[in-house]
């Protein structure tokens, strides 16, 4: 071998050591990049603790799913999350400490309306931007531009319009209201009496009650001789059981055509098995029904139910689930494709950009809630007693609106579709 050919090898093996090196210090640095810290509270006790769990889950699912796929940025992500026991008046301290003590770069709203709204001033006065999850107009007055709701509502109109659509097809002239005392149900209601004012529906009764009513007996019978067409209540998860439970002891008379509106916890599991049939006849709100079509969405609720009978929480996660994985999404699109976890940069592109996430495109308005709302009123139908499988498969809760997701039309009167 010449002496040529040997000095070319010589410089060759020098070069080849180098690159091997400069790999090897590459992949150390990259190995030692800190994670990003996503921090949040979530109800995991409480009121809104059975849905929390559920939705806590699906966040745990979207989490691993980009850890294992090496993380954004390079980075793997450190999920910090604290239990605020359906409490506002904790909040405020958490997520201070997140931000102050726990250093994260990027927070979540807690499920509901409630626990979110005292945060809110926080997260405008540092520049924060804040996913929302699944709460109602908590920025209506504070006007933070870096917040981004992941529910498929906008206002109170586009939560009850489909409820009260099928009552005008019905003929409906007067109504009942009976809600909890509390923001996100009085909002909630407030919006639904400006739509039946004007709709041209005369009110026969209207009572708000406190958080901690356990007996709706005296409230049903009240309800019963007011005689309305359309009974219209916001309730939260543990009053709706109690509400229903009442309803199917002592009944609401023949006189009401449409009976629900806005219950949240009839979308729980336990609770729809809980209830059984009981739940005949009545028309709620809802997210999510199986026979809805979303790309991805019944790959991910097979892998969530497998999950979720490990942590012995909601079986079939409709409702919140599939809508938590999409704040995730929704986050990791911004990241990637700005490669920034800058907060005025990621708000900036949420705000500009539509969203592709299990639970169908998502484009926001200007004050961070959907610019098309997709809030579905169902019917529930044919359910049994002590059955879980059932709610499984498309029919036991029969899509009345929105139009493109229409299954079926409303059974009435009530009591006729009780039976």
């Amino acid at each position: 071998m010449s002496d040529a050919i040997k000095g070319l090898l010589h410089v060759a093996g020098r070069m080849l050591g180098a690159l091997l090196i400069t790999c090897v210090l590459a992949g150390a640095a990259a190995a030692q990049q800190p994670p990003i810290k996503i921090g949040m509270s979530m109800p995991q006790t409480g009121t809104l603790g059975g849905g929390g769990q559920a939705a806590l889950l699906a966040l745990r699912i979207w989490v691993e799913d980009v850890n294992n796929k090496g993380g954004l940025l390079g980075r793997k992500i450190d999920f910090i999350v604290y239990d605020d026991q359906t409490n506002p008046a904790l909040t405020p301290g958490i997520y201070t400490k997140l931000l102050d003590v726990d250093k994260v770069d990027l927070i979540i709203a807690p499920y509901g309306t409630v626990p979110t709204a005292p945060i809110m001033p926080l997260v405008k006065q540092r520049g924060l931007l804040l996913m929302g999850n699944f709460s109602f107009q908590v920025n209506r007055t504070v006007k933070h531009d870096m917040w981004f709701n992941n529910s498929p509502w906008n206002d109170a109109a586009s939560w009850s319009d489909g409820f009260f659509e099928a009552g005008q097809k019905l003929g409906a002239k007067t109504i009942a209201f009976l809600a909890a005392d509390q923001e996100f149900a009085q909002n909630l209601v407030n919006g639904a009496r400006e739509l039946a004012h004007k709709a041209g529906l005369t009110t026969v009764y209207n009572q708000n009650y406190p958080p901690t009513t356990v007996d709706f007996s005296s409230m049903i019978r009240a309800v019963r001789a007011a005689k309305p067409d359309l009974v219209f209540v916001m309730s939260y998860p543990n009053d709706s059981v109690a509400i229903v439970r009442a309803v199917n002891e002592i009944g609401v008379g023949d006189s009401v055509k449409l009976f629900g509106g806005g219950m949240v916890g009839l979308q729980f599991t336990p609770n729809m098995v809980s209830l059984g049939k009981s739940l005949n006849g009545i028309v709620n709100y809802n997210s999510y029904v199986p026979g809805m079509k979303y790309p991805g969405i019944e790959e991910f609720l097979a892998r969530y139910a497998k999950r979720a009978a490990e942590a012995k929480v909601d079986p079939l996660g409709f409702y919140l689930p599939p809508f938590n994985y999409a704040i995730g999404q929704m986050l990791e699109q911004a990241i990637t494709a700005t490669k920034s976890l800058d907060h005025k940069v990621l708000a900036d592109y949420l705000r500009k950009n539509e969203m592709k996430t299990i639970v169908g495109p998502i484009r926001f308005r200007a004050d961070g809630e959907w610019a098309t709302p997709r809030v579905v009123q169902a019917q529930f139908r044919g359910v049994v007693d002590k059955n879980l499988d059932q709610f499984r498969k498309p029919g036991k809760q029969v899509v009345l609106y929105p139009e493109p997701y229409k299954t079926g039309d409303v059974i009435a009167p009530f009591e006729k579709a009780r039976k």
